[in-house]
C-alpha cells in the first residue's frame, strides 16, 4: 500500500507519528513496529552518498528498505551487500531504471544521491507518485528546477528533506540563537568560504562505457557526450553538464547556517570572479569570489578564508559582523568576540529553538506527521537560489542585477536564459 491521503496506512502512520497533544515525537526509541506498519524506502543512487543512506535509514525500526537502483550493476550490487550487512533480513528489489520504483505503489519514500543533473526531475517524478523524498545537495541542478520542485511538492502534498545533514546539529542552532538574540548587535555583513576548487582532470581520451554502466542514462536528461570515467563517478562535478563544481557542492553546507541565522532578503545584486582551471577539460571553478547584496546586509563568499581570527584554520566557515561584535564558525566551532574579549559562547542567551532528534528522524518524523521537516524544499529552494545565481554571474564574467520578487534578471536576456536548460529527449520537466 502507499502512503496517499485518506488510505489507512497514511492514517496510522500519521497517528503514530503523533504524541499526545499532537508534538511529533521524537523516535529514537521506537520499536515493536509491524512489518506492515513501516515506511518503505527505495534508494535512488547508491554511490557514496547512497552508501550513506542506506545505512542511515536501515538503523531504524520503523522504516524497511524494499528497492534500490543505480545505473553501475557493480555499486547496484555493493549496495545490496552493504544494506545485508546492516540487516541480515534484508531482500531488495534491484532496479537500473528508477522509473520502475517511481511506478511502484506499495514504496513510501525514496532517497536521491544521483548526480545532481538528476534531482530535480526524480523528486518531480516521485511526488507526483504520491511519495516523499530526502534529496541530496545541491537541491536542484538550475534555479527554474528548483521552482518546479516546490511547485510540484505542494501541488502532490509530499514531504521533502534537503540532505544538510549538518543542519540538525547542535552548534549551527546555538549560532543561530546567539545572532537572533541581538547580543552582537545589528549583523551587516557576513562572509563565507569554502577552500579549493576544481582540478583540471588532464585530456583523457574518450572510452566505450563499461559493459556495467548505462551511460545513457547516466547522462539522462544532460546533452550527450561521449564517456570518459572522470566525467563520471566521483569527479562529475567537474563539469558545468551536469554540475557547478566544490562551488556548488558546498555552498548550502555553510550558506545554511546564513539563512538559519539571518532568512536574509531582497537579494539585488550578484558579483562573481573566478577562473577555471587551464590544465584539463574541467570547467567548473577552480576558485570563485562572489558579492551579494541583500537588503540591509553584504554577504561575501571566497576560496581563501578572510582575515578574521581563526579562519585560517577553518577549510570551511562562516563569520558575521554585528555592530556590537563579531561570530566565525565552521560545523563544531564558535568564536565569538565581543569587546575585545573572545569565548565560544554567551551562557546569558537561552537556548530558544528546538533541538533536532536527527536529520534522517527528522524526515521519517515528517512523513508520519505530515509536517514539513527542519531542511523542508521553500526553505532550501530560498537557501539554494544564490549559488545558482552566482553559477551565472561567474560564466557571464559580470555582475549582474536581480530583481527578488519576479525572480529574474534585470534587463538581461543571456542571464535569464542561463536560469534554466533544455532537457535531452525524451525527458522533460512538467510545466505548473
Amino acid at each position: 500500500m502507499s502512503l496517499k491521503p485518506k488510505t489507512n496506512r497514511r492514517n496510522f502512520l500519521k497517528t503514530t507519528g503523533m504524541g499526545i497533544m499532537g508534538f511529533p515525537l521524537i523516535m529514537n526509541g521506537f520499536s515493536g513496529v509491524a512489518p506492515s506498519d513501516k515506511i518503505r524506502v527505495a534508494h535512488i543512487g547508491t554511490g557514496n552518498m547512497g552508501g550513506a543512506h542506506i545505512r542511515w535509514f536501515s538503523a531504524f525500526p520503523d522504516a524497511e528498505t524494499v528497492a534500490l537502483c543505480d545505473v553501475d550493476e557493480l555499486r547496484l550490487a555493493n549496495a545490496r551487500k552493504l544494506l545485508v550487512a546492516n540487516n541480515s533480513s534484508a531482500n531488495p528489489d534491484l532496479y537500473s531504471d528508477f522509473r520502475r520504483i517511481i511506478e511502484r505503489k506499495d514504496i513510501d519514500v525514496i532517497t536521491c544521491a544521483t548526480p545532481d543533473h538528476w534531482h530535480a526531475l526524480v523528486a518531480i517524478m516521485a511526488f507526483e507518485s504520491g511519495k516523499d523524498v530526502y534529496g541530496e545537495k545541491p537541491l536542484s541542478f538550475s534555479a527554474k528546477e528548483g521552482k518546479l520542485m516546490l511547485q510540484s511538492m505542494k501541488k502532490h502534498d509530499r514531504i521533502f528533506q534537503l540532505g544538510t545533514q549538518i543542519h540538525a546539529g547542535d552548534n549551527y542552532h546555538r549560532v543561530a540563537e546567539i545572532i537572533q538574540s541581538g547580543a552582537l548587535g545589528k549583523i551587516h555583513t557576513v562572509r563565507l568560504w569554502k577552500t579549493g576548487g576544481t582540478s583540471g582532470l588532464g585530456f583523457p581520451p574518450t572510452e566505450t562505457p563499461p559493459a556495467t554502466l548505462d551511460w545513457n542514462m547516466w547522462l539522462g536528461p544532460a546533452p550527450y557526450a561521449e564517456y570518459t570515467p572522470v566525467k563520471c563517478h566521483g569527479t562529475y562535478r567537474s563539469f558545468f553538464d551536469y554540475s557547478g563544481g566544490v562551488f556548488a557542492d558546498f555552498w548550502c553546507h555553510i550558506a545554511d547556517i546564513l539563512y538559519m541565522s539571518l532568512h536574509p532578503k531582497g537579494l539585488s545584486s550578484i558579483d562573481a570572479r573566478g577562473d577555471i582551471p587551464h590544465d584539463g577539460i574541467a570547467d567548473t571553478p577552480k576558485w570563485i569570489d562572489v558579492d551579494f547584496k541583500f537588503k540591509d546586509l553584504d554577504v561575501y563568499w571566497t576560496t581563501t578564508p578572510p582575515d578574521v581570527p581563526g579562519a585560517d584554520k577553518m577549510g570551511i566557515g562562516a563569520h558575521f559582523e554585528g555592530e556590537k561584535g563579531t561570530l566565525t564558525c565552521d560545523y563544531d566551532k564558535r568564536i565569538i568576540s565581543i569587546g575585545g574579549e573572545t569565548t565560544d559562547d554567551l551562557p546569558e542567551v537561552t537556548q530558544s529553538s528546538p533541538r533536532s532528534p536527527g536529520h534522517q528522524r527528522n524526515f521519517l518524523d515528517a512523513v508520519k506527521s505530515r509536517i514539513q521537516p527542519e531542511s523542508n524544499l521553500e526553505y532550501a529552494r530560498e537557501m539554494t537560489l544564490p549559488m545558482h545565481l552566482a553559477l551565472i554571474s561567474f560564466r557571464l564574467k559580470r555582475k549582474l542585477q536581480w530583481d527578488s520578487d519576479k525572480e529574474e534578471f534585470i534587463n538581461d536576456p543571456a542571464a535569464n536564459f542561463l536560469l534554466s536548460r533544455e532537457y535531452r529527449s525524451p525527458w522533460s520537466l512538467p510545466v505548473y
